[in-house]
C-alpha cells in the first residue's frame, strides 16, 4: 500500500525489481512510489552459480533494479549483473541500476605498484551487462562517475543528515564538525556553513609510509560530529573522539561495521552512531544500542520518479522530498 500522506501519481511503463541484498529498502522505495516490486526469483545452483528468473514481461519497460553493495558483496554484485542482462535481453527499454552503496568504491586509484583499480572494473562490468543508467549515493570519491560512459546520478545523504541533526540534537548550533580526511573536510565545509557551526578543525599526519595514520582534533563547542561517507572496522572513527567535547556523534552514510566494529563502538564514548539505511542495520542494532538509522528511501524513490519522468534530480542534492 502507498505510504500515508504521500501523493502517488501513476507511472506507466515502469518495473521495479529488488535484488536480495536489501529487500527492506527496496520495499520502502516501492511503497513510496505506489508500486509493487516485480516478480523475480534468485537462487544458486549446487555449484554456487547464481541463477536469476525474471517472472514478468519487461518488453519496452523502464526497469529499475535496486541492489546495494553489502553483505555477500561478490554474490550480490554478480546477481545484479545477471538481473541487468536478463532484463536487457528481454527487450527492456532502459535498465537503471540503483546501487545505494557502490561496491569496491574504495579501490578507486592505483596507490601502489601493480594495484588494480577495481572500481573501474565494476563500472565496466555494469556497462557491459547492459545498464543504461546508474543511481548511487555518496560515492567514496565523486570522480568514480568518470569511470562510466553512461549517466551516473550520485545522490547525497547530506540533506537527510541535516534534517536529522536539527530534529534530534537541541544543541546543534554549538557543535563542531570534524572530518577524518581532506576530502571529507571539503565535503563538510558546505554542511558547516549551512548549520552556522562555530568551529572546525582537524589534523592528520602519517609518520612513516605503511604506518597507521594519527588523528587529532580540537572542538570549540559542547558537542562534536565526526563525519564520513562510510565506516568499516571503526578503528579510525574511534580515534576521532574529542576530549574537549561533552558529546560526540558519528554520522555516516554507509555503516558497514565489519570485524570488531560493534565491540569498538560499544566501548567508545559516542553519544550515537548515526547511519543511513543504504545497508541493512537491523542485526547490528540488536548488538549496539548506539546505532540510529536515517531512512533515505524517499530520496531514492524521488530520484527514480524524476528519472522516469525525465525531470532533473539536482533538487535532491539540497532537499529531502516530502
Amino acid at each position: 500500500a502507498p505510504v500515508a500522506g504521500c501523493a502517488v501519481v501513476a507511472m506507466p511503463n515502469i518495473v521495479l525489481f529488488s535484488g536480495s541484498s536489501h529487500q527492506d529498502l527496496s520495499q520502502k522505495v516501492a511503497d513510496r512510489l505506489g508500486l509493487e516490486l516485480g516478480k523475480v526469483v534468485t537462487k544458486k545452483f549446487s555449484n554456487q552459480e547464481t541463477c536469476v528468473e525474471i517472472g514478468e514481461s519487461v518488453r519496452g519497460e523502464d526497469v529499475y533494479i535496486i541492489q546495494s553493495g553489502c553483505g555477500e558483496i561478490n554474490d550480490n554484485l554478480m546477481e545484479l549483473l545477471i538481473m541487468i542482462n536478463a532484463c536487457k535481453i528481454a527487450s527492456a527499454s532502459r535498465v537503471t541500476a540503483v546501487i545505494p552503496c557502490f561496491p569496491y568504491a574504495r579501490q578507486d586509484k592505483k596507490d601502489k605498484s601493480r594495484a588494480p583499480i577495481s572500481a573501474k572494473l565494476v563500472a565496466n562490468m555494469l556497462s557491459v551487462s547492459g545498464a543504461d543508467h546508474i543511481i548511487t549515493m555518496d560515492l567514496h570519491a565523486s570522480q568514480i562517475q568518470g569511470f562510466f560512459d553512461i549517466p551516473v546520478d550520485n545522490l547525497y545523504a547530506e540533506p537527510a543528515v541535516l534534517q536529522w541533526i536539527k530534529e534530534n540534537i537541541p544543541e546543534w548550533k554549538n557543535c563542531t564538525i570534524v572530518s577524518p580526511d581532506a576530502g571529507g573536510a571539503k565535503r563538510y565545509f558546505g554542511k558547516n556553513e549551512l548549520l552556522s557551526l562555530l568551529y572546525f578543525n582537524f589534523k592528520k599526519k602519517r609518520k612513516k609510509r605503511k604506518t597507521s595514520k594519527k588523528y587529532k582534533f580540537t572542538g570549540g563547542g559542547e558537542s562534536s560530529f565526526a563525519d564520513d561517507t562510510r565506516v568499516d572496522s571503526c578503528h579510525i572513527l574511534c580515534r576521532l573522539l574529542s576530549a574537549e567535547a561533552t558529546k560526540v556523534y558519528a554520522i555516516l552514510t554507509h555503516g558497514i561495521f565489519s570485524g570488531p566494529a560493534i565491540s569498538r563502538i560499544n566501548n567508545a564514548s559516542f553519544e550515537a552512531i548515526v547511519v543511513t539505511n543504504t545497508i541493512p542495520q537491523e542485526e547490528k542494532m540488536k548488538h549496539c544500542s548506539k546505532i540510529q538509522v536515517i531512512d533515505i528511501s524517499m530520496i531514492l524513490a524521488e530520484a527514480i520518479r524524476r528519472t522516469h519522468n525525465g525531470e532533473s534530480v539536482s533538487y535532491l542534492f539540497s532537499h529531502v522530498p516530502l
